[in-house]
């Protein structure tokens, strides 16, 4: 995050604080502490939010007398903004600690575990909050995300609205408005209320966030009257099935974007939107509307991409109008393998079933449930994760990524395990959307559980996934890719937020 000079209000703060200590030689302890305290305010209104957390971890800190819990809320608000979480969900234990029946202090600690990735407890956490003051604006906001989560967007709106009426000048509370409208593809409100996000960030906010927000904005509007993903009548109400290929343990379907000619997708369920190379857009006239912010495995963490609309996209027997896509524009270079066309389903608003032995993909709005061995609970909060156990003491969430190959775990959860340093890493050579991981290493002796599927003593890969749980606003605990999935019938229902796996006969 990139840090702004000081405010005029800043500076007299501090020139009144020198006074202090020129006219009693030592600012006591009280004052100091609650020096701290306002200082700590500042820094978060001007948007330097690790200015911020330094100046209430000091307040907590202090000997004399302080607003603890003023100074608490503040170092988990800091936190979480600059995607520090686990120091977020340890302050907000305390405060629970502190307050156990306080409706805002459980929206606080609910907030924390979502950050967590813990979506299910959070919303628990916010239902309780809510139970005690129906009209706490940060318990409704909470619910309005995990509604969406849960494909429930016309509940998360009544949420998210009747939480912006309590709190009208909450940015957070407008940009959760803004993604439950993207997600009902209500493009101008969305952009109305990422705008109202924009407005309300200090002025010398030059966050990540921020700067995809801009973007998006800029993006959504581009659509004016064009009707996201639209499809002709009654194609919203079909059952598709495509035929499908495995190519290096990734799954390959064939598909035409703007009338061209048919060419390989990778179906990849771990990307937000459809993704083409820059060769690609310019054979067919996919033109770039602005840049924004990517993130996924590999040492360039974020990346700039450019934002674009394709015209057609078609699958099978399914045609749709006005896609949103990236364009990976400019490429990552030095990798092994050439940055493929992508595309996933979920993205495209319809559950899936794969089923890896006939090599048949069944996709559609509205798929009946089928018999499985295993269900596991979903949540689609950007992408669509489960819940997995991690050497029976870590709860995380695993992206379900078709596109990826292995089970991995990433380094915020594997040093949550708190393994004994034996010296010996096995280093790994793994590359992926932004190059190469060069801190990946092989972890020996893993016990993973997912509901009743288990792997005990499981060699997983370690992958830095910083960057993606920073963009994202949730630690991602991991990924189960190919080898995870590829034993089962998969069914990734969105609309009832189940993942079902049949076992293959």
């Amino acid at each position: 995050m990139r840090r702004g000079v000081l405010s005029f209000a800043m500076s007299v703060m501090v020139v009144g604080a020198s006074v202090a200590i020129y006219g009693g030689d030592v600012i006591s302890q009280s004052q100091s502490g609650e020096v701290q305290l306002q200082l700590g305010h500042e820094f978060f209104r001007e948007g330097r939010f690790a200015d911020s957390l330094d100046a209430y971890r000091k307040a907590l800190k202090s000997a004399g007398p302080v607003n603890i819990r003023a100074a608490r809320s503040g170092v988990i608000q800091s936190a979480l903004r600059i995607a520090d979480f686990p120091v977020a969900r340890i302050e907000a234990a305390t405060l629970l600690e502190e307050s156990p029946e306080d409706p805002s202090v459980l929206a606080t600690y609910a907030d924390a575990l979502w950050a967590s990735g813990l979506f299910e407890e959070a919303e628990g956490r916010y239902r309780d909050a809510l139970a005690k003051a129906p009209e706490l604006a940060r318990g409704l906001h909470g619910m309005a995300r995990a509604l969406a989560a849960r494909t429930k967007l016309d509940e998360a709106l009544t949420m998210a609205e009747a939480a912006l009426r309590h709190a009208p000048r909450d940015l957070e509370m407008h940009h959760t408005l803004g993604s439950v409208f993207e997600r009902m593809r209500r493009y101008e409100e969305a952009a109305a209320s990422y705008t109202n996000y924009v407005n309300l960030l200090p002025n010398k906010d030059r966050s990540e966030k921020a700067d995809w927000s801009r973007a998006e904005i800029k993006f959504l509007k581009s659509f004016g009257q064009r009707v996201p993903f639209e499809m002709d009548p009654g194609a919203a109400d079909q059952i598709y099935t495509i035929d499908f290929r495995l190519r290096n343990d990734k799954i390959v379907v064939r598909a035409k974007v703007n009338e061209g000619s048919f060419q390989d997708f990778v179906v990849d369920t771990g990307a937000e939107s459809t993704i083409v190379s820059r060769g690609t857009a310019q054979r067919l006239g996919i033109a770039p509307v602005t840049y924004t912010l990517s993130a996924g495995v590999g040492n360039a963490g974020l990346r700039g991409l450019q934002l674009a609309r394709i015209d057609s996209l078609e699958i099978g027997t399914l045609k749709l109008r006005n896609i949103p896509a990236l364009i990976k524009d400019p490429p990552m270079r030095d990798l092994p393998v050439k940055e493929a066309e992508s595309l996933s389903p979920l993205a495209l608003g319809f559950s899936m079933i794969i089923d890896y032995r006939t090599k048949k993909i069944v996709f559609g709005k509205h798929l009946e449930p089928e018999e499985s061995d295993f269900e596991l609970s979903m949540r689609m909060h950007r992408l669509a994760t489960v819940r997995g156990m991690v050497d029976g003491k870590h709860t995380a969430n695993f992206v379900v990524d078709t596109g990826g190959e292995v089970i991995s775990i990433s380094t915020a959860t594997a040093t949550a395990l708190a393994r004994p340093e034996t010296g010996r890493k096995i280093a790994l050579k793994v590359f992926g959307s932004s190059g190469w991981d060069r801190d990946a290493f092989l972890m020996p002796g893993v016990n993973l559980a997912f509901k009743e599927i288990r792997y005990d003593n499981f060699p997983v890969v370690v992958l830095n996934l910083n960057a993606p749980s920073a963009l994202l606003g949730f630690e991602l605990g991991g990924i189960v890719g190919h080898r995870f999935l590829s034993k089962y019938r998969v069914g990734i229902d969105v609309e009832h937020s189940v993942l079902r796996l049949k076992k293959l006969g």
